[in-house]
């Protein structure tokens, strides 16, 4: 991979602008939110002593392990050797830095008091897991941005491979990071279980791919860049597979529990009767973010369609943020079994299912964190050569292996 392969978004100053000007105003919003936020105490959201986690992690998390999965293609490309994805690599690390930037971003400006993040950057508890994952998170930027310098710098490509494992490795371990402060929670019946760990690991690479075929659809459209069929088909076959694997692990997850008869009432309630919960699980997750992707990607009369593979991509990424809402939210909704066999009620809602609301505030900072990870990949994008000058060569030489 040579870095004369490769060059800057070309697109007209005005429209450009353009672009930036729309991305500009979730941007606004979301920064007005965080004000508000920071003023006013997080008494302006639906968040309380119960659900304390709620609409702002729901959109970094959903980020977090985007970025995880969006470094799919360049690993496809440098660690399996497939010559198809290599002008893609350089984008695909691109955008792992940006998504993992907007939801550290929303994660960081909901703490309530932001500047105090210092204090976890310098004092450690190596017992958690949050510990943890500040080294993960921090090594996962210095880990792809020398694994896109190697990429572009024609001398230093031969290392490009060494790189590639690495990042791929690094990746690996940060999603089950992710995925295991879930998992370690043993007080809240919906996590506890080992299998949250793969089970993250695969809504990765089903909603990392998603999203990097909705950039790298965006950029055909705005910029003119050539997308063959070889290339279609091949990424429709990626995302369909790590959907199918994604509805593999949810399902071995809830018959886990199910087959666990302390686990019936938080089972029922996701499954059966917990309103929105219930509703998000099989309406979004389920049907709107599984089967009807992997019906438009894998359908014969749709099979071939740009226009449906994009659309998959969307629903795909919309269930992972209905996915992300069910686990992080409907979790904390149920209440927590502080003595077993027995029920507790008293003014502090113990042994009630707590209801939870999200406000406008809290959603336009995740809206924001969005925002600015786009922000971030179109500026890059302007600024640096990351847009693959050709890809009809690659897809010739694809043809051979």
């Amino acid at each position: 991979m040579q870095a004369a392969g490769f060059r800057r978004l070309d697109a007209p100053g005005a429209r450009f602008g353009w672009l930036l000007g729309c991305l500009a105003v979730p941007l606004a919003l979301g920064f007005a939110a965080f004000l508000r936020m920071e003023t006013q105490g997080h008494i302006v959201t639906g968040m309380d002593n119960q659900i304390v986690w709620g609409m702002p992690h729901v959109f970094a998390v959903f980020l977090i392990v985007s970025a995880s999965g969006a470094l799919n293609i360049a690993s496809i490309a440098s660690v399996f050797g497939r010559t198809l994805y290599k002008p893609l690599a350089p984008l695909s690390g691109l955008l792992a830095l940006a998504l993992l930037a907007g939801g550290l971003t929303v994660l960081m400006l909901d703490l309530g008091r932001p500047e105090r993040l210092i204090v976890a950057m310098t004092h450690f508890n190596f017992q958690s897991i949050f510990a943890w994952n500040i080294f993960l998170y921090t090594g996962f930027f210095a880990v792809v941005a020398v694994y896109l310098w190697f990429m572009l710098d024609p001398g230093l490509n031969r290392l490009v491979t060494l790189a590639g494992f690495l990042s791929f490795v690094w990746r690996l371990v940060l999603t089950t990071g992710t995925g295991s402060i879930f998992g370690f929670l043993v007080a809240r019946e919906a996590y506890d279980s080992a299998l949250l760990a793969p089970m993250f690991i695969a809504f990765s690479f089903a909603y990392g791919t998603a999203v990097f075929i909705l950039v790298l659809a965006a950029i055909s459209r705005f910029d003119g860049l050539t997308l063959g069929g070889e290339l279609l088909s091949r990424l429709r076959n990626l995302l369909g597979i790590f959907v199918g694997a994604s509805l593999y692990f949810i399902t071995i997850f809830h018959l886990t529990k199910l087959y666990l008869a302390r686990h019936a009432g938080i089972e029922r309630f996701i499954l059966l009767d917990g309103g929105v919960y219930t509703f998000l699980f099989w309406g979004g997750q389920i049907v709107l973010g599984g089967l009807l992707p992997l019906a438009l990607v894998f359908h014969p009369a749709t099979a071939r369609s740009r226009a449906a593979l994009v659309a998959a991509a969307a629903l795909v990424a919309l269930g992972g943020l209905a996915q992300m809402y069910v686990t992080i939210v409907g979790a904390q909704a149920w209440p927590l079994v502080l003595f077993p066999g027995m029920r507790e009620s008293s003014s502090f809602f113990d042994g009630e299912i707590h209801p939870y609301v999200p406000s406008a505030v809290e959603t336009l900072l995740g809206i924001g964190g969005v925002a600015l990870a786009a922000t971030l990949v179109a500026i890059a994008l302007r600024v640096l050569p990351f847009v693959p000058r050709r890809l009809e060569q690659a897809e010739a030489t694809a043809g051979h292996h």
